[in-house]
This record gives C-alpha cells, sequence and structure tokens, in this order.
C-alpha cells in the first residue's frame, strides 16, 4: 500500500526474501525491481553475466545461478547481509525460478537434491526445470548412482525437463552414460530399483492404483453388460438355437484383464537391424501438461508370462529399501564386443521398401552387428523396462563415443518419438554416424515421430561434406534444420574421389528443410553436389556455408543461379571464411536480391583487392534494396574510413529498410567511430528524425586506443540504436596473434 517513490525507496533495503514477498506489490505500484536485482548480483556474484544484453528478469537470473552456487559450495550466504536471513531457505526459496541446472564431477548435486530434508526443493524443480545438464563428469559410488536414478526419475519421468544435455566427459562411464540417455529416452524399470525415502515412488504407485481401478471398473462394467443382455435374452422371444447364440456372443466379447499393475508385466523387446519392432514410445507432452506420467500403451506388444522363478518386479516394488546394485544396472546394456566388420554393401529393409545402395561409408545403413544380432550391440534389455516420460531434445558434447554406446543409442532413438532435437558435438563418431543414422532412419518411419533438428559437427569428416549432407536427406526427408560441421577431413579416407558421380546423380525425395548450415574441412564447393539438396529443399529459408573454397572463378555465380531457381523462399544467406575478393559481381547480385532479407559476408576479405568504387556500388545497391532487413560484415577490415561511409547507406535519398549493422573484428579506431556517429546524426534529422536503423554490433575492435573518445561515440550511438560491444585489449590480441605466427 505505500506510495510507489517510497516502495522504489525501501526495495534497496530489504533482504532477498523480502525482495522476493514485495515483488507483487512493486508491480502494482508499477515500481520495476529489475535495478535491485541487477545490483544484487553485481555486489554478490561479482561477475558479468555472458549476453548480459539478452537478460530480460534479473530476479530471475540472480535466483537461478544463486541456486547453483549455493548447491555446489561456491557461494557462502553468510557473505551478505541481504542473503543472511532466518526466514530464507536458500535452495527452497529460490528452486520455483530455476529452469536450468547444471550437475558436475561426482554428482554432490543429485544427493543434495535427493535428499529428505529437500523433498520440497525437489518437487518446486520438477515444475520449473527445463534444461538439465551434465558437466565434468566423474566416476561415482553405487549410492550416488542410486541418488541420479532418483532425480532423472523425478524430474523427466515425473516432471517438466525438456531437455539433456552432456558435455566435456573425456572418459565416460558407459555404464552410467547409458542409464543418463536410457532414462532420458523414458526407459526404466520401475521396480525395485525406484524407492524414494524408503517407499516405492508415490507418483507411480498412485497411478498404478488409478490403473487398476480403472481396469477393475470396466469389468465391473462388461459384468453388467452381459448379465443385462442375459435378461433381455430370456424376455425375447425366439429359438433357444437363437437365444444361445446371443449368449455366445456377449460371453466371447473382450474380458475384463486381471487386476495387476501395468508396469510390472514382462514383455519381449528384442530390436531388429533395422528397429521396426519397436512400436510404442514416450507420448509427447508440452511443458505446460501435468507434471504426472502415464505409460504409453503398447497394443503391438506381446505380453510374455514370467519366466519360471523370476518374481514380479510389482512384489519386489513395495519393499522399503533399495534393490541390490547389482539389480539396479543389469538391465542397462548387455556388453557385446564391437564388431569390426564394417557396414553391409546392401541390405533390404524389412517393411518391403526397396533395395537401396549403401557403401561401407553410406549413413543410414544398418551395421552388420545389428544384422547378426537381431538388434544393436551394447543394447540394453527393454524386456523389463517400462517408458516414462521422456525429453525432446538431446545433447552430448565432447564425449566420445565408442561402437557399442553408438550402438544402444541408435536403439534408443529408433523409439524415442518425443525426440525433436539432436545435437552431437565432438564425439569421435567416424563411421559410427551410421550407426546413429540408422536409428534416425527407423524413427522417422514413425507415425508420431517428431524429430526435427540434427546437428552433427567434429574433429574429421569420415566422408565428403555433401555426400553426408545427402545420405541425411535421404534418411530423414522430414527434417527442418540440419547443420554439419567438420574441422579436418579425414586423411585415411583422401585415396576416397571427392567427385563422387553419386553425389550429383542421386534423386533426393522433397523433403521439409528450412535450415541447411554446412561447414567444409576446406573442401570444394562443388554447386552440381549441392544441386540435388537444393532441388529437394524448396521450403530453404536459410543456407550458411562456412570455409569452404571455390573451385573456379565461375562457381559462386552458378550457386547463385541455382538458389534462385529451386529456392524461392531464401531469406537468409551466410558465407563464413570464404575468400570472396575475387567476386565482387556476385557480391553486389546477392546484396540487391529482393527476396534475401539477411546477409552476411564474414571474414571473407571482401576488400582485399577492391576499389573505392565497389563499397560505393555497395552502398548504393544496399540504399535501393528496401527487403533488407540485417548485413553483417564482421572480419573484413572496413577501418575507420570504409565505416564512416557506410553511414550514407541512411542517407535523405535511401530507400533502404536496413535494421542491423554488424561491423565486428574491422579494425574500427574511436576516432573512426565518432566520425560515423556524427555522419549518422546528419542523416538523421536530413530524414526528420526517422531511420530504420536499430541495432549495431562492434565486438572486437580498437575501441581501448582512446577510451574518452570511445565513449562519446558510444554515447552518441546509444541514444539513435542499440549497440552491443565489449571491453577488448586489442594489444593483447596482438600479441597473441604474433606469438602463433
Amino acid at each position: 500500500a505505500l506510495p510507489g517513490h517510497l516502495l522504489r525507496g525501501l526495495l534497496p533495503l530489504l533482504t532477498v526474501f523480502h525482495l522476493e514477498r514485495a515483488e507483487d506489490a512493486a508491480r502494482r505500484a508499477g515500481v520495476s525491481t529489475q535495478p535491485v536485482w541487477r545490483k544484487l548480483w553485481d555486489d554478490v556474484m561479482k561477475t558479468r553475466p555472458p549476453n548480459s544484453e539478452s537478460i530480460t528478469c534479473w530476479r530471475k537470473k540472480f535466483l537461478e545461478t544463486f541456486f547453483s552456487n549455493v548447491l555446489h559450495g561456491v557461494l557462502d550466504v553468510s557473505s551478505d547481509w541481504r542473503l543472511n536471513d532466518r526466514h530464507f531457505s536458500p535452495l527452497l526459496h529460490s528452486s520455483p525460478h530455476v529452469s536450468q541446472l547444471t550437475l558436475c564431477n561426482m554428482l554432490q548435486g543429485a544427493v543434495e537434491l535427493t535428499a529428505e530434508h529437500n523433498h520440497k526443493v525437489l518437487e518446486n524443480l520438477a515444475g520449473s526445470l527445463r534444461i538439465l545438464k551434465f558437466q565434468h563428469l566423474l566416476s561415482c559410488d553405487q549410492s550416488i548412482k542410486r541418488s541420479l536414478v532418483l532425480l532423472l526419475h523425478r524430474l523427466i519421468h515425473h516432471g517438466s525437463v525438456s531437455q539433456v544435455s552432456m558435455c566435456s566427459w573425456p572418459v565416460p562411464d558407459t555404464v552410467l552414460l547409458i542409464l543418463i540417455l536410457s532414462m532420458s529416452a523414458g526407459f526404466w524399470r520401475s521396480g525395485s530399483a525406484l524407492a524414494y525415502h524408503g517407499s516405492p515412488c508415490g507418483l507411480c504407485r498412485e497411478e498404478d492404483k488409478a490403473q487398476s481401478q480403472e481396469s477393475a471398473q470396466e469389468g465391473a462394467e462388461r459384468g453388467c453388460n452381459a448379465e443385462q443382455e442375459c435378461s433381455r435374452g430370456e424376455n425375447q422371444k425366439g429359438s433357444p438355437k437363437e437365444t444361445e447364440a446371443r449368449m455366445n456372443s456377449v460371453l466371447s466379447g473382450p474380458r475384463s484383464p486381471p487386476l495387476r499393475n501395468p508396469a510390472c508385466e514382462e514383455t519381449s523387446s528384442e530390436v531388429p537391424c533395422d528397429h521396426t519392432s519397436i512400436q510404442g514410445g514416450s507420448s509427447p507432452r508440452s511443458s505446460s501438461e501435468q507434471l504426472s506420467c502415464h505409460p504409453v500403451p503398447r497394443k503391438t506388444r506381446r505380453r510374455l508370462k514370467p519366466a519360471v522363478g523370476r518374481k514380479r518386479r510389482c512384489l519386489r516394488r513395495n519393499r522399503g529399501h533399495y534393490a541390490d546394485p547389482e539389480d539396479l544396472y543389469d538391465f542397462v546394456f548387455t556388453v557385446a564386443r564391437e564388431d569390426n566388420s564394417g557396414l553391409l554393401d546392401k541390405t533390404r529393409n524389412t517393411e518391403g521398401e526397396n533395395t537401396e545402395n549403401w557403401t561401407s561409408s553410406s549413413p543410414g545403413s544398418p551395421c552388420t552387428g545389428c544384422k547378426k544380432r537381431g538388434g544393436p550391440a551394447g543394447l540394453f534389455s527393454l524386456k523389463a523396462a517400462h517408458r516414462f516420460r521422456s525429453v525432446s531434445t538431446l545433447e552430448l558434447f565432447s564425449i566420445p563415443l565408442t561402437g557399442e554406446t553408438c550402438r544402444a543409442l541408435s536403439n534408443l532413438l529408433s523409439s524415442w518419438v518425443s525426440l525433436e532435437k539432436l545435437v552431437l558435438s565432438y564425439n569421435g563418431l567416424h563411421a559410427n554416424i551410421s550407426c546413429i543414422l540408422s536409428g534416425l532412419r527407423a524413427l522417422s518411419r514413425h507415425p508420431e515421430c517428431r524429430f526435427r533438428v540434427l546437428r552433427v559437427s567434429d574433429m574429421f569428416s569420415h566422408m565428403p561434406c555433401m555426400e553426408l549432407v545427402r545420405c541425411v536427406l535421404s534418411a530423414l526427408p522430414q527434417l527442418h534444420t540440419l547443420s554439419v560441421s567438420f574441422d579436418l577431413k579425414n586423411h585415411l579416407d583422401s585415396s576416397r574421389p571427392e567427385e563422387n558421380p553419386s553425389c550429383s546423380e542421386a534423386e533426393i525425395s522433397e523433403s521439409c528443410l528450412e535450415v541447411l548450415e554446412m561447414r567444409f574441412p576446406r573442401e570444394p564447393l562443388h554447386t552440381a553436389f549441392l544441386l540435388p539438396v537444393l532441388k529437394a529443399s524448396k521450403s530453404l529459408q536459410q543456407l550458411s556455408l562456412d570455409s569452404a573454397t571455390l573451385p573456379c572463378p565461375q562457381e559462386l555465380g552458378l550457386l547463385l543461379e541455382v538458389l534462385k531457381e529451386y529456392t524461392p523462399n531464401l531469406k537468409k544467406l551466410s558465407f563464413h571464411d570464404v575468400n570472396l575478393a575475387e567476386h565482387q559481381k556476385e557480391v553486389l547480385l546477392l546484396l540487391q536480391d529482393p527476396g534475401l532479407q539477411e546477409i552476411t559476408f564474414s571474414f571473407c576479405r571482401l576488400f582485399e583487392s577492391s576499389t573505392t568504387e565497389f563499397l560505393s556500388e555497395i552502398i548504393n545497391t544496399v540504399k535501393r534494396n528496401s527487403s533488407l532487413k540485417s548485413l553483417k560484415l564482421p572480419g573484413n577490415r572496413l577501418g575507420n574510413h570504409r565505416l564512416v561511409a557506410l553511414a550514407d547507406i541512411f542517407s535523405e535519398d535511401s530507400s533502404s529498410s536496413l535494421c542491423q549493422l554488424d561491423v565486428s573484428s574491422n579494425c574500427i579506431k574511436p576516432d573512426g567511430l565518432l566520425e560515423f556517429t556524427k555522419k549518422l546524426e546528419g542523416h538523421i534529422q536530413q530524414r526528420g528524425g526517422q531511420i530504420p536503423f536499430t541495432h549495431l554490433r562492434l565486438f572486437q575492435n580498437w575501441l581501448d586506443q582512446d577510451a574518452e573518445t570511445a565513449q562519446e561515440a558510444l554515447r552518441r550511438l546509444k541514444a539513435v540504436c542499440s549497440v552491443v560491444n565489449d571491453s577488448w585489449d586489442s594489444s593483447q590480441a596482438f600479441a597473441d596473434y604474433i606469438s602463433v605466427m
């Protein structure tokens, strides 16, 4: 009820606990608490957060980081009086604001969160957490793994986590890795291994009870229907044979199943090499749905009786303690010897499709191990597993994946119907990319498949970049985004001819591709090889070409012709580290293209051998193009004089709609930036104070050489547009450059 001006003065004097409670009152009074939370960040965290310009809510940013720091023991709440409040429980009060959490090293955070005194904290996380990350993991004992199991089950299977990311695990524990992957995919044996604070998972128990009651009710209804039918039969006139026929039709109908826990039933899920036998899957859910999950009905699975001597899991489930550690993980996967016999030259898939030709390097072809075993080697046993809710995004960064791990992952992918995005970065896949694509190919045939984004990057390319793109799109025509990036070519495959005619001759069925990003390991860009991909991708809106070489002067012109003919919906085109110094004509053609809204020439050496006339032609072309919204020119050595000239894009006679300009890494000095600002201000006055320009990026320029001039230029620029820059030490950067020459 305080007036706004009094509340504004009071907020900085409150502890975090009371500041949280005053949030609603401040909102009603029209007072923003963002400056208070920002100052709290500066005082407590004492660091500048990455991408601070994009942070929209400092309250959430502070409390989320605060939670993580307290959980990992890197922040002492007694260090600041605003945190040291007897009413304030650090983990409990900050947990509702946590949407992203990282667990590190020996998973101490998992142990803390599953402790009984943090039960309410875990419940809060189940509702708020969307992204769960694992970083720098180390080997851990069975008790810690049990805590991890409980955490994953609560946050994924009965929670809201939609993305699991793992990174920087040089020597992964295979069992632990497959365990995290399988639980992310929704698989878990919900029996003896799952006890929560001395009792089985309450949410699972409630679901089982509800299902049992539903089954009992259905059985009772069917019994009543049968009774009524019999009663009607007695009253109806007819021959004894007709009455008997009616009775038989009623009694031969569906019968009520015995009362049992569906999760306790054993099933057989052996997977053939093409992964087509898995019909189940986690039902995709939005983050706004209820946190409780329900097992997905798998009507096509054949129910088997439990093996003799095997206890029913529903009986073991009632134990009030953990099962034997070996029983926890014996189902995860069966270790198999990695098969080194390579890939099949030809295979026929079991759905009756035509025979497809696969070479030893063709992704998507089933591996010999899959063919021999009826499923990928390293496959964890699915027959004892129950399917829960699963995540929609999986990211693996800098984690070596062996052959058996890839086969286990491939098996999971084949029925992971909720998966929408997969990122594999620096995993040393090599030929194992074939196994991964085999699982994704099986997934794409599933009627409920939602897979849309695939990003693959690695040190070495197993095959030419364009050939991999062609194979991926052939296997996954429903992809919307495909990113393929390699640093170096595999020297072991240098004997393979790059000009493989199959790349340009093979027809690809029409795809849904909207974004295509390719980073070539210094491979020549042959438009003929790209042609079948572009022909099949009529919905393409964004194309990025990185580190490619142009084999001849005519190649870029040919590419532009192909793009114009086959990609009418293209809106964004990016070149990075592609030498365009001798392609001034093609650069101007791109800048006048009426369909493109964003063009990037990043480190393309545009002005290396150009004249003053070329810069004037660029400016005049952009001035006449009313459709271009963003122009990015980082790393092209603009210098002061070219930057000042670019201000003429916004002159009085311009029809340009350019909103964003990126001139990062262009050797711009403070005096040049100030002159650009003054010229821009003059054009604004001539146009009555209205120009479309809204964003300027200035990263890694030489603005530290004259701090006073730079500050004046930035101050005046920020009155015109949003400016994004950094405090870059140009002298140190130059020294680093010299040291590696």
